[in-house]
């Protein structure tokens, strides 16, 4: 990374601006290929221009922005290769903090995790369930207690925002990811590393392939209207 593509230090209304950005693109308000005007955004923002544009430096230097030749700042697109790599990864990243999870979690924290998905169970497609599901991910990589592993699958995680919104929003697969966490949670109590891998992954794979038939629908639905 140079220098130029560090990220940022906004003040106190940039960074306002960047979470508020952020959780648009998180939440599919701010789609691929949306322009991010500086005006427009100060303007329904309530803020001033100079924070937007800090804003925007700081998802550009996230990878989550690109400028594009007479369009400028817009929100970027991931072609279907792009989308199957990130994919690949994750389940790289998170097969291996479930393999290590399975030796250095503490019972808390296995217990914790059970928790987590029993609330995940009982949310069902509801406002709170991706925010439960990214705890349980992210506790069990906290058990894998890597940092190097924890570093990489945050800048992984950055870039799956493009995305958008959850897939949990789907009941089928909300009901499915529930299932699948309890197999990683078997195969984690018995301290099976590869099982918990193995499982892992799976769960990952299974995203993956939800994930590619949201974006054939979308984009069956864009050349539907045009």
């Amino acid at each position: 990374m140079t220098i130029q593509d560090a990220p940022l230090q906004p003040g106190p209304q940039g960074n306002s601006a960047y979470q508020r950005l952020l959780d648009e693109i998180r939440e599919g308000t701010l789609l691929p290929g949306d322009r991010l005007r500086e005006i427009e955004l100060s303007e329904r923002l309530g803020i001033s221009r100079t924070p937007v544009r800090e804003a925007i430096r700081q998802l550009e230097a996230d990878g989550l922005v690109t400028h594009v030749p007479r369009q400028g700042a817009t929100v970027r697109s991931l072609d279907y290769a792009e989308v199957m790599e990130l994919y690949e990864m994750r389940a790289v990243l998170e097969g291996t903090a479930a393999r290590l999870a399975a030796r250095a979690a503490s019972d808390v924290e296995l217990d914790e995790l059970e928790v987590l998905n029993d609330r995940l169970a009982e949310a069902g497609t509801g406002p709170d369930a991706a925010q439960i599901n990214k705890i349980f991910h992210a506790t069990l990589l906290d058990a894998a207690k890597n940092r190097f592993l924890a570093k990489s699958m945050l800048s992984l995680q950055k870039a799956l925002l493009i995305l958008g919104p959850s897939q949990l929003l789907d009941s089928d697969r909300a009901e499915a990811a529930v299932a699948e966490h309890r197999r990683i949670m078997a195969a984690l109590k018995s301290r099976d590393g590869a099982a918990a891998e193995t499982e892992m992954r799976a769960h990952i794979q299974a995203a993956q392939r939800m994930r590619i038939r949201a974006l054939q629908e979308r984009d069956r639905a864009i050349d539907d209207n045009q």
